[in-house]
């Protein structure tokens, strides 16, 4: 019964993880948990195929890329996942077949040569952007480089690869006068 969406590969436990976590969520529940960044794009031993009948049945809520070194227990980059099983309003806008997408590997500080640290700025610069979005009257606009809502179409177009990167875009650049961009 926990595994509905799919059997998990042995050896790897990310899809374990997430299946056991909507298999306990409330009807109207939404979960929100840490893994690594393979987890958003592997397609080995069935993962992908996973990913995409999670997609398909539209419980990504929200996907977000962290910079690396946040973690004293390893460097590789992680991702955050929001699932949700109800979309449709449940005290927010109606988000179904919709997905956003929050790239935030340019945030946070190097706190040491091995540590990263989000400040208070960085952290309700992700979590307003998620609640604005979700929000009836939250004024969201996608911003280019950083965050974009997509559409469950586009994503199983891209084999339901969860990467933000590949759709939020590059941030825009404005011209300096002397053919160099400069951030905006």
């Amino acid at each position: 019964v926990r595994w509905k969406y799919g059997r998990p590969p042995v050896g790897n436990a990310n899809y374990a993880w997430i299946q056991h976590f909507l298999h306990h969520l409330a009807p109207g529940g939404t979960a929100g948990f840490v893994l690594a960044n393979g987890s958003m794009s592997s397609m080995q031993s069935g993962e992908g195929e996973i990913r995409k009948r999670l997609i398909e049945a539209d419980l990504v809520d929200c996907m977000v890329a962290l910079p690396g070194q946040l973690f004293y227990s390893t460097q590789i980059p992680a991702c955050l996942w929001f699932l949700s099983k109800e979309k449709a309003e449940n005290g927010h806008r109606d988000r179904r077949g919709e997905t956003l997408f929050l790239d935030a590997r340019k945030l946070g500080k190097m706190e040491s040569r091995v540590h990263k640290v989000l400040d208070a700025d960085d952290i309700e610069k992700i979590a307003g952007t998620y609640h604005a979005w979700r929000s009836k009257d939250g004024n969201y606009e996608d911003v280019p480089g950083f965050c974009k809502a997509v559409k469950t179409d586009e994503i199983l177009k891209h084999d339901g690869v969860l990467t933000p990167g590949r759709y939020v875009g590059a941030e825009e650049v404005e011209e300096d006068g002397e053919g160099l961009g400069v951030k905006m």
